[in-house]
């Protein structure tokens, strides 16, 4: 079974328990006027509005603010007098009565935070005006890994409640699942930006530093332009905060890498840029563009080429922006690039296309692949379509 097929079981077993009790509580009751549908419709809605407001704090892993933000909404679908989170070294929340309970709490669910297994324990609490005789405790689990545990107290044993905490505490750790796919891909897209930092050849720095210092006897006023290039591009390229661009940005950056090859190169390379104003704003992942420009600046001179000419364009495409990155260089075997884009090309080949494509489809899914027409001999052209607006893509 699939992991989106579990949490939807898990989802749907906590939901049908919850409309259940919440349609016993509302028939014990006139319905009001103002309640749309019956009874067990409105409780179910009820139910479902309840668990969409616990999923997103939960969605940041399991912790103190998480656990606060969502035990009451968790105590409600319950239903019952009093919920604990802990993880597995304290007590994180507690929601409802008998807040003295906590103190023991740890030591009760011990022995669960060791092997992974429900339990249910009195609660042997000295008060006699305490509502609080029973307890049921889950583990918070994910990937086999136990990390806290959710305690359900009730005034007297039952069986119902048993069941319903199991289902709550296996909904709350598909949360916790979701929680940690989302640091593995932020940890994974924070990777690949890493690498594609370590693709800045020291070739290229100590080349753009060398075509600086031919500058300072002869020009030192276009060495000192140059010398703001590099640093404004290298500041950029190696900055430390956000995952996104804005296109004016990453072209920005381009312009300063192409102005450290100019100098070197000179006439030797011909750069036209088309640019429409109107997606300038439009966000995309961090680093994109860079290492297709690079690669167009590396085949158009390879070899005993003499001269090159780069077209880049970004263009607007209605919904998308189109950018297209072009040259008139060498090109490559179809069945090579096939191979580069598979992760087959080794570990210093194509790097920078592979990760740029792998990137985009994450972001936006496979419909947004790298598009490239190449061929022995022929160029290369790279096309690039970004959506003008997708959730969580912003700038920064």
């Amino acid at each position: 079974m699939t992991g989106a097929g579990y949490a939807v079981i898990v989802l749907l077993g906590a939901l049908l328990f919850g409309a259940g009790l919440l349609a016993g509580r509302r028939t014990a009751r006139p319905v009001r006027t103002s309640d749309v549908g019956t009874p067990v419709e409105h409780a179910t809605f009820e139910t479902l509005h309840t668990a969409s407001l616990a999923a997103p704090p939960l969605r940041a892993g399991l912790t103190e603010d998480s656990a606060r933000k969502s035990a009451r909404r968790l105590r409600s679908l319950l239903g019952t007098d009093a919920l604990c989170l802990t993880d597995r070294e304290r007590v994180l929340v507690w929601d409802g009565e008998g807040g003295h309970h906590g103190e023991h709490v740890m030591e009760q669910v011990a022995e669960l935070l060791a092997s992974g297994r429900d339990t249910a324990f009195r609660s042997d609490c000295d008060d006699l005006d305490c509502p609080l005789r029973w307890a049921v405790a889950v583990p918070l689990t994910v990937d086999h890994r136990v990390l806290g545990a959710l305690i359900a107290y009730a005034p007297r044993e039952s069986a119902v409640l048993a069941r319903a905490a199991g289902e709550v505490a296996r909904w709350v750790c598909v949360q916790l699942e979701l929680a940690e796919l989302d640091r593995s891909r932020t940890q994974l897209i924070e990777a690949e930006i890493r690498a594609l930092r370590a693709q800045i050849s020291p070739h290229f720095i100590f080349n753009s530093l060398a075509a600086i210092a031919s500058f300072v006897r002869t020009d030192p006023e276009q060495a000192r332009e140059l010398l703001l290039e590099f640093a404004d591009f290298t500041r950029y390229s190696f900055r430390s905060h956000g995952d996104f661009t804005t296109l004016a940005d990453e072209l920005h950056s381009i312009d300063q890498y192409l102005a450290l090859v100019r100098a070197r190169f000179g006439e030797r390379l011909a750069v036209t840029l088309q640019v429409a104003p109107e997606v300038l704003p439009v966000a995309l992942p961090f680093l994109c563009l860079q290492p297709l420009v690079e690669n167009a600046v590396k085949h158009g001179l390879e070899g005993a080429v003499t001269s090159s000419r780069i077209t880049i364009s970004a263009l607007d495409a209605g919904s998308e922006a189109e950018v297209v990155i072009e040259d008139d260089g060498i090109g490559m075997d179809p069945e090579r690039l096939r191979h580069i884009l598979r992760g087959e090309g080794g570990k210093s080949t194509g790097v920078g296309l592979l990760n740029v494509d792998e990137r985009l489809r994450q972001v936006y899914g496979d419909d947004y692949g790298l598009v490239i027409e190449t061929g022995i001999g022929a160029g290369m052209r790279i096309t690039v379509r970004l959506p003008k607006y997708r959730a969580g893509v912003h700038g920064s």
